[in-house]
């Protein structure tokens, strides 16, 4: 099977793609045949550094596919169902191995990219929307809006029944924010775009940077800084929250199941749709990472097999 392998630091060059035996599962554990890997912020920024994973290593941390075989102990009803999986070693693969007490079965009404677009993305969206408690008729800022999460974050608050102001970067990102539901488009790449957007209730900022500290002054009540797509996370010292209540993205750490089933139920009612602007083969995964590097992608960024 072919596999994806960081050979050393660096940028997406390093990315190497290898063939090696399919792995076979252990005691509670099953083998998933990969159709769909999600690519992260998070891959992008451990590839480049010196962090938890020393190379080589293959990385990606959530896949979508179907059940190939099944460890000792693992009930047999889970063979050839779909289901999504935080894979043991990495999900940049043909075939990778996770633990049957993490899998979540896709319901059939999803198709495996949408589910995994949703897994990390989504989850995380319906956490700062509760954490941010965000009411009908209050005044929702979100950037980027064309993210892969927070295009969710548009939909998700739209049907909470806010106003939403979309923020983003050029005219095809505004466009998609207006058509998942924003009811008013800015883009941040021009002068003065904060105070075209206005005051919100609450802000949703994925950008930091200088754009993530302007939005902060925009928000009346609750922010969440929740990314760092501009390079760093807005600089907001303790003590400068003017009395909105700051929501960090520490508070959300982890993958939870039930808010996982959760996004997939909206997804098969067809209440919440990802936004996957491109995906490439597996094989070209260091084209993903250039891609998703220069601000070219847009919404979800997958690797199909």
């Amino acid at each position: 099977m072919h596999q994806i392998e960081v050979a050393a630091f660096g940028g997406p060059e390093v990315l190497r793609v290898r063939h090696v035996p399919g792995p076979e599962p252990g005691p509670g554990q099953v083998a998933i045949d990969v159709a769909a890997a999600g690519v992260l912020g998070a891959d992008l920024v451990l590839r480049g550094r010196r962090g938890a994973a020393e190379p080589p290593y293959v990385p990606g941390t959530g896949v979508a596919g179907r059940v190939s075989a099944l460890g000792e102990s693992v009930p047999a009803a889970w063979l050839g169902r779909r289901v999504l999986a935080e894979p043991v070693g990495g999900g940049y693969a043909e075939r990778v191995l996770a633990a049957e007490s993490g899998l979540i079965a896709i319901p059939d009404a999803v198709h495996e990219q949408e589910a995994m677009a949703l897994l990390h993305d989504g989850s995380t969206a319906l956490a700062l929307l509760d954490a941010a408690e965000v009411r009908s008729g209050e005044s929702v800022l979100v950037l980027p809006a064309a993210g892969a999460l927070g295009s969710l974050l548009v939909q998700l608050a739209h049907a909470a029944g806010a106003r939403v102001v979309g923020a983003a970067r050029g005219r095809t990102k505004l466009e998609l924010a207006e058509a998942l539901g924003a009811d008013v488009v800015v883009d941040y790449s021009e002068p003065g775009w904060a105070e075209k957007a206005g005051y919100a209730d609450v802000v949703f900022d994925g950008v930091g940077g200088e754009i993530g500290r302007a939005a902060f002054e925009r928000a009346k009540s609750r922010f969440a800084g929740y990314g760092c797509a501009g390079g760093n996370r807005a600089d907001i010292p303790p003590g400068e929250g003017r009395g909105v209540t700051v929501l960090g993205i520490d508070r959300l750490s982890g993958l939870a199941p039930d808010r996982v089933a959760r996004i997939l139920r909206e997804a098969a009612l067809g209440r919440v749709v990802p936004l996957i602007g491109q995906t490439y083969p597996l094989v070209r995964a260091a084209e993903a990472h250039a891609a998703i590097e220069s601000r070219r992608a847009i919404g979800k960024t997958l690797l199909l097999t």
